[in-house]
């Protein structure tokens, strides 16, 4: 029977195992923690996972997992993974099992960018709440009670033409009088009164960016009435589970309307953990109390969010169906904030740069500087922007999820234990390394992938085609894997005593490969923008990185790779997670908002696609730094001294 492929997600570990093995085993042989307390043995229900694929491999449930999970877990695909295994006897040609490990099962922490860097915008955010204490009514003025709230806000706030939201209206001669008359109304865009509350609660003024991330989903919970950050929460993006990328998630949605609603289900659940996560800081703080909610992220992510059709995204010419702003009532969307809040959805750029991107550049200023400025948002789809305040180019660049882990046999996400920096003597070739938590390494990051292939270029180890050198280079690092046949060579960054998963960590010539793939595809995004703004790398005057795994990378070592064009250091900088910055930008200003749309409409896109340069580009930036390497003189030391 062919060997059965376990990936276990969102960390994306996986390995070939054989029949019989407990989907629990498997996953400590990888490294991927999963709780259990009472070791294995069946009885605590700690070790949930999902069963995305492959169901049809495994055996079914067990007395335990029907004592201990709920008929919604078993109908959403649960099982424990201490009584699922790969069963003997299969009738199928599949031959890949996907155990998704939801939150609340894993141990080892994922690290996550939260902060951005953000400009500074005058505070006038949508929700304003108004103090109000009304006359009682009386049969010498029986007045309408919408008409008199109504009037009395006009009176001490000068706002006219503002009308009550139908479900304020049901309630509101309840509310009025079980309040004595003294309320707080909630107003959305000096429009409509959302919320009316007993008493004085306008220091109760809650909204929420959220950052919708292809692998992870983060928010922040920010006071309204100061525009301060009061919390932040943050998750994996569940819809991992069907697919690292978004065209897997768009193929699977648009299979059926139920497919769609599902994996709509999913974000919304993902962002309703975040916001409870980052209200659970605040105890008298209940979900109710946020008013409105801006959602950034990419035109996919934001397509499923919404329930848009999301088709014509994944083919040619990839067209978004909605390209400006969206605001829709928070019920609607199925979010647990205030029913009758806003949720705010930033517009997209073109099919592939999305609502995050735009974010992205109105946190870092480019678009009102002088200085010509390249943003790269190095993610599994990269954004690229090049300019000033005079025009801005972007361009969508398919880096793929290689940088968080995927196509690399011991790649993985950044979780405890992942290996996150790596160096390598020049003179022993012996490996040096950081892990995330200073725990026993389990696997390598993308921050350790970078510094791993430049080092090995740096030394010598590897070529500039990315082809190990054994022949000059003799070390006991260098090993042929019995899996992977005679002549494929690996390196060993970490030996199997010094590992918690009782294996080498190794990066082959594959590994290799998949990252000089992603680089290129991110480095051609940035040549391609430069040859049309008709400007060299002497003219760019500032780089920013973008993204969480941007802000951990090596600047000397993504120049060395060539993922980046090779710009003097201290003119790059690494600003974090600015399309969170810019989706709190646009929460506390409606500026911001204007702003968003005027950029959507005025940033030229190009498609890489149809560039006469673009293949011919694309190849040459696959050599380690570049095919021309005068493109890389702060590289050529290495190479030189090498050949």
């Amino acid at each position: 029977m062919n060997p059965i492929t376990i990936i276990f997600e969102p960390d994306g570990k996986r390995s070939c195992f054989k029949t019989g093995i407990r989907l629990f085993d498997a996953a400590k042989e990888l490294g991927v923690e999963v709780r259990s307390e009472c070791g294995g043995d069946g009885t605590c229900g700690k070790c949930k996972i999902i069963v995305v694929n492959g169901s049809n491999l495994l055996n079914g449930l067990t007395d335990q997992e029907k004592g201990l999970l709920t008929q919604r877990e078993i109908g959403d695909k649960y099982r424990l993974s201490c009584q699922t295994k790969i069963k003997e006897k299969r009738d199928s040609s599949t031959c890949i099992i996907t155990a998704f490990i939801p939150s609340e099962s894993r141990l080892g922490e994922r690290r996550i960018q939260v902060k951005g860097m953000e400009q500074p915008v005058p505070l006038n955010p949508a929700i304003k709440k108004v103090h109000l204490v009304l006359d009682k009514p009386t049969i010498s003025n029986p007045v309408a009670d919408d008409e008199r709230l109504l009037t009395k806000l006009q009176d001490t706030t000068g706002l006219v033409n503002i009308k009550i939201s139908y479900e304020t209206s049901k309630t509101l001669s309840t509310t009025l009088r079980q309040a004595n008359w003294d309320i707080t109304v909630t107003i959305w865009d000096n429009k409509k009164i959302i919320d009316v509350e007993a008493g004085d609660a306008t220091n109760d003024n809650y909204g929420a960016a959220i950052d919708i991330g292809t692998s992870k989903i983060v928010g922040y919970l920010v006071n309204l009435n100061s525009g301060e950050i009061v919390s932040a929460g943050m998750l994996e993006n569940p819809q991992i589970q069907y697919g690292e990328d978004v065209l897997s998630r768009i193929a699977h949605a648009i299979q059926s309307l139920d497919n769609q609603d599902e994996i709509r289900r999913l974000v919304v659940n993902g962002i309703n953990t975040v916001l409870e996560s980052a209200c659970w800081e605040i105890p008298w703080l209940g979900m109710n109390k946020i008013h409105e909610v801006t959602i950034v992220g990419n035109t996919a992510m934001t397509h499923l969010f919404l329930g848009i059709y999301p088709k014509f995204l994944s083919l040619s010419p990839f067209t978004p169906a909605v390209k400006g702003s969206a605001d829709v009532k928070a019920k609607e969307t199925g979010l647990r904030v205030h029913p009758e809040g806003n949720v705010h959805v930033l517009p997209c750029v073109a099919g592939y740069v999305g609502a995050d991107a735009v974010a992205d550049v109105m946190a870092t200023g480019i678009h009102q500087k002088d200085e010509m400025s390249l943003l790269v948002d190095v993610g599994t789809n990269g954004e690229v922007f090049l300019g000033n305040k005079k025009e801005l180019l972007s361009c969508s660049c398919a880096a793929g999820p290689a940088f968080e882990g995927a196509q690399i046999k011991y790649g993985m996400k950044a979780v405890t234990g992942a290996i996150e920096k790596v160096k390598i003597d020049p003179e022993t070739f012996d490996a040096k390394y950081e892990t995330i938590g200073k725990r026993k390494p389990i696997g390598l990051c993308g921050s350790a992938m970078v510094d791993t292939v430049a080092e090995l270029l740096k030394t010598g180890i590897i070529s500039t085609r990315g082809r190990f050198s054994q022949e000059t280079i003799k070390t006991r690092r260098l090993i042929t894997p019995e899996e992977e046949g005679t002549g494929s060579k690996s390196y060993v960054v970490a030996w199997k005593d010094e590992t918690a998963i009782n294996n080498d960590i190794t990066v082959s010539t594959k590994d290799i490969s998949e990252i000089q793939l992603a680089k290129s595809a991110l480095h051609t995004g940035c040549a391609i923008l430069m040859q049309k703004k008709g400007v060299t790398e002497k003219d760019i005057d500032r780089v920013y990185i973008a993204g969480a795994f941007g802000n951990y990378l090596n600047p000397e070592n993504a120049k060395t790779i060539g993922l980046i064009p090779d710009i003097p250091t201290e003119k790059i900088s690494f600003v974090g997670n600015t399309a969170l910055a810019g989706a709190k930008m646009a929460l506390t200003s409606r500026t911001i908002r204007e702003l968003a749309d005027k950029l959507s409409k005025e940033i030229r896109y190009v498609e890489l696609m149809t560039e006469e340069n673009f293949k011919r580009e694309f190849i040459a930036s696959i050599m380690l730094p570049h095919k021309d390497l005068n493109k890389y003189p702060s590289v050529q030391k290495y190479i030189r001294n090498k050949s």
